[in-house]
């Protein structure tokens, strides 16, 4: 099944987009990956997103090609397009898109010419899988309330305490990880460090098992010794940095959870002309086409909020002015989620008992996009951004 992109056609795009989408698309129809062992499956996905130059968009090209990226700098409706595409085909092959950009966002953001050149350009061929640590048990949406610290130790800083729920958690080759350096400052005293996966006092084997497969783990940090040489971006300014990549990410967050609207839409649509009940077709009944007109009006209302959250931090960027977009962000990422869970549902009901047989597509897009209403920042958390904005404005 391939995904209809007239919408690549709308004035949010330039032409770089149109011609990054229609290329994506034939080639993510054409993939087949077994996924019934989920790390091994996300890294045969990292391999051939790598292999095949899409991870190229995770990057930035750097001032002469030297990180490997396919644009000049991150571009937020690029990042859109492939997770979209994706997720419509595979929420796994999104999920392994996706953490190569958030888990090296910080180092684009924030790092050294160092820390770009030795670890951008291997994130973006595929050699090295990332991975983004913030969350801990009692600091999920409250990142102030995280215990994990560093503190110096002659020319390194040591590391103790806990990250949990941690995407790639067990298969990154590195750990963007966000510590309490000043431990009575709230989010004022929190900074990140590039921790390797092999670091000694580093211990990612506890794994957790989630009801749609992919890779998390809990991190534990037992005098973890790095270098000062990884700390990532000022001294305790590592609060502003986590949300400065979220608000490059989150719009993205939306556009998967969009593709997984758009396939169920699809899946409806098509089931509901081969279904034969009552002399006729499912799809001749007025109450199915109901249905499915609620269903692409859901889609499309967060397509548009999609788009315009990214387009307008690219505009941002592009004009010199890049001013945050958080609330329209949020929106977004709100809305594509909270619909796209209506219509999964909706296409699931109208597959009857189809709908809820393992292996069914309807059935798995059920348990995939649940998560997408939680991370990196729930709905309600969402709500009190937009309502912060307003209040503010």
């Amino acid at each position: 099944m391939t995904p209809n992109t007239q919408h690549l056609a709308l004035p949010f795009f330039d032409d770089v987009h149109r011609a990054l989408g229609a290329g994506l698309v034939h080639w993510a129809a054409a993939q087949q990956v077994d996924e019934t062992d989920d790390r091994a499956a996300c890294r045969e996905w990292v391999q051939r997103l790598g292999d095949a130059g899409w991870l190229r968009y995770c990057v930035p090209a750097g001032m002469n090609g030297e990180f490997g990226g396919a644009l000049p700098k991150l571009d937020s409706r690029a990042l859109v397009i492939l997770r979209e595409t994706l997720a419509f085909h595979s929420p796994l092959a999104d999920f392994a898109f996706a953490m190569q950009g958030l888990g090296s966002g910080a180092i684009t953001l924030a790092g050294t010419p160092a820390q770009q050149a030795a670890y951008l350009p291997q994130v973006a061929s595929g050699k090295k899988i990332a991975a983004f640590a913030l969350s801990e048990a009692d600091a999920g949406s409250d990142a102030g309330a995280m215990t994990t610290s560093a503190v110096p130790h002659h020319s390194d800083w040591v590391i103790n305490g806990s990250k949990t729920w941690i995407s790639n958690g067990g298969i990154a080759d590195f750990y963007v990880t966000f510590v309490k350096t000043d431990a009575d400052a709230g989010t004022r005293g929190i900074t990140p460090f590039i921790v390797d996966a092999t670091t000694p006092g580093l211990d990612a084997s506890e794994h957790i098992a989630v009801m749609a497969p992919h890779p998390l783990a809990t991190l534990a940090f037992s005098n973890c010794v790095v270098p000062a040489a990884s700390q990532l971006g000022s001294l305790n300014d590592g609060f502003k940095l986590a949300m400065q990549t979220l608000d490059i990410f989150r719009a993205s967050v939306a556009a998967a959870a969009l593709g997984m609207a758009r396939r169920a839409l699809a899946e409806a649509v098509s089931y509901s002309k081969q279904r034969r009940m009552f002399g006729g077709k499912l799809s001749d009944f007025q109450l199915t086409q109901a249905k499915l007109g609620e269903m692409a009006a859901l889609v499309d209302a967060a397509a548009l909020l999609t788009y315009r959250a990214a387009w307008l931090r690219d505009e941002g960027e592009r004009t010199g002015h890049l001013a945050r977009v958080t609330a329209e962000a949020a929106m977004a990422k709100m809305t594509a989620t909270e619909n796209a869970q209506r219509v999964i549902d909706m296409a699931l009901q109208l597959h009857g008992g189809l709908g809820v047989k393992v292996g069914s597509k309807v059935e798995s897009l059920y348990r995939d996009i649940r998560s997408l209403r939680i991370y990196e920042g729930a709905t309600e958390v969402q709500q009190l951004i937009i309502g912060k904005a307003l209040i503010k404005a």
